[in-house]
């Protein structure tokens, strides 16, 4: 009993969260309209599995949507680069980002990095244009949230589980046993790290240029 109460106690640090912020540039100078597809090139960073990147790349094609862009699907974008032999692991800077973007076919790209990702989150995206290298749109954000925790959540939880599964004889080695799975089950993205991960790229994207922007009254 006194188990279950300590996990409980563990899933409710977890849930506690803190604010959220975000800056971010664009040039003022470049017509967006000209930019139609997009691709996310690469998410960098101890996110987890290529499972937990291809759900951060979609939050960002959900915010690039939003601004009138049409985001080619990251399955694709793998297998034309692999096509050409292209590895996104070798994308190290806005040159090789440019590179991909004309493997791709599209007018820019776009690179997600994130440094820290545990109990505090920090994330960086750019967009790339492709034609010249250059940065079109650069933000940052940062916010709470509790993925170290998260993984201790998945240990208690996979205790007990291996706790509950096997015999008397057999209870303290199956208790580390399910500890040890429900750690690593924490290294995903939980349904609260999706959920914080979603606000923090929402506060990034907040400066993303539309498509139209160019035609927008600017405030001085």
């Amino acid at each position: 009993m006194r188990l279950f109460i300590t996990a409980g106690c563990v899933v409710s640090l977890v849930l506690l969260s803190g604010c959220t912020s975000g800056e971010g540039y664009y040039r003022k100078d470049y017509d967006y309209s000209n930019v139609q597809k997009i691709a996310v090139v690469d998410v960098i960073g101890p996110v987890g599995g290529e499972a937990a990147r291809n759900q951060i790349a979609d939050f960002f094609a959900m915010e690039l949507l939003k601004k009138g862009y049409s985001p080619i699907e990251r399955a694709q974008v793998h297998v034309l680069l692999k096509e050409q032999e292209f590895q996104a692991s070798a994308i190290t800077s806005s040159e090789d980002a440019a590179k991909a973007g004309r493997i791709l076919n599209v007018p820019a790209v776009l690179i997600v990095n994130i440094p820290k990702f545990g109990e505090d989150i920090q994330m960086t995206a750019k967009m790339v244009n492709v034609e010249d290298g250059s940065i079109l749109w650069m933000s940052t954000g940062k916010g709470k949230g509790g993925k170290t925790l998260g993984t201790i959540v998945g240990a208690a939880a996979g205790a007990i589980i291996g706790y509950a599964v096997t015999g008397e004889d057999d209870k303290v080695l199956g208790a580390i046993g399910g500890g040890v799975a429900g750690g690593a089950a924490g290294n995903l993205l939980t349904p609260d790290e999706a959920e914080k991960m979603l606000e923090i790229i929402r506060k990034v994207c907040e400066t993303l240029p539309s498509r139209q922007v160019r035609y927008q009254k600017i405030k001085d």
